[in-house]
């Protein structure tokens, strides 16, 4: 069997698996970092509280499941809604749920339903249609970096060390 041909028979889902987890501890070590005394802190009007910011990177990964478990899902842009937590207990638990349950859903995703189409739609709409696969590299793994990343901005302007999240921030230094 040539190397072509053994690449070809592996399954697409383990790399994302890992990353998942891999990812899912470095989301872990900022989420800690919030001050539990600053959960209403905004650094600009228009901005979400890093309380809000927080709970969305905790949630997303875990609120994804059930729509990717579909073959569409159908949003109103309108209900987005995001909930002030109550404390910094609170993101972690919702973070550790929603990384189960995410986990558990990609552990279980055969190249199949991976490559399977699936559909967002708004009003209506059809707003996209990608591989479940796509969606999922997209809205759970590189929205949450996205998000990290203002939360890593946001503990900054509040003084909070940085933790290292791919190499050393002006904090830690995963290296010494």
């Amino acid at each position: 069997m040539t190397n072509l041909a053994a690449a070809e028979k592996k399954s697409i889902v383990p790399p994302v698996v890992a990353e998942f987890y891999e990812e899912a501890k470095t989301t872990r070590r900022v989420l800690e970092r919030i001050p539990a005394d600053k959960l209403s802190w905004k650094p600009h009007r228009r901005s979400l509280s890093i309380g809000q910011l927080a709970l969305h990177i905790a949630a997303v990964p875990g609120r994804i499941v059930p729509m990717l478990q579909q073959s569409e899902h159908e949003v109103d842009p309108r209900a987005f809604q995001f909930a002030e937590p109550k404390g910094t207990d609170e993101i972690l638990a919702v973070f550790d749920q929603s990384v189960k349950d995410a986990g558990a859903f990609l552990e279980n995703l055969s190249d199949e339903d991976a490559h399977a189409d699936w559909t967002l739609k708004a009003n209506g709409r059809t707003f996209f249609t990608k591989t479940r696969l796509g969606v999922t590299r997209m809205i759970m793994l590189s929205h949450i970096y996205h998000h990290r990343g203002e939360l890593a901005v946001y503990l900054r302007l509040l003084d909070v060390p940085v933790p290292s999240i791919y190499g050393p921030s002006a904090d830690e230094n995963p290296f010494l």
